[in-house]
């Protein structure tokens, strides 16, 4: 997935400079889980992709792991909801969801994204890959 595949989607994207190879590895390392292709390429692209009015698209490499680590530490989170080691969460909806792809036995085994909702604490499925989810984003599939 490139920067002009995503433009061609909506002129309201804002793009970061590319993410170096240290910035990408040290998610990796910090979260301890290998990233899927997809997010690393594009990442790599871009560190961070806003949507119309600064909508949390991507995060950028720093947010992805301070924000990881927050929510897998928490105690007041651990006393709320389910446990959040088996979510990598990358993005959210502005309105406190945020998507993220699944963890399984300690690895992104598949390309489906989730939403994690902050009320219920439910996590459902809303796209098959990254690409379909910035698409069904921007073009306002996806609703939460």
């Amino acid at each position: 997935m490139s920067r002009e595949s995503l433009q061609k989607l909506s002129s309201d994207i804002t793009f970061h400079s590319p993410a170096t190879d240290d910035e990408i590895d040290r998610i990796a390392t910090e979260l301890g889980v290998a990233l899927p292709a997809e997010l690393r390429s594009i990442l790599s692209a871009s560190n961070g992709i806003e949507g119309e009015y600064g909508l949390g698209l991507l995060w950028n490499a720093d947010r992805i792991i301070q924000d990881n680590k927050q929510f897998r530490s928490s105690p007041d989170f651990a006393e709320l909801y389910m446990p959040f080691d088996c979510l990598l969460f990358f993005g959210d909806a502005g309105n406190g969801d945020q998507f993220a792809f699944p963890i399984q036995a300690g690895n992104i085994t598949r390309p489906d994204i989730f939403v994690w909702n902050h009320e219920d604490d439910s996590r459902s499925w809303v796209a098959p890959s990254l690409e379909t989810y910035f698409d069904w984003m921007i073009s306002g599939k996806i609703t939460v």
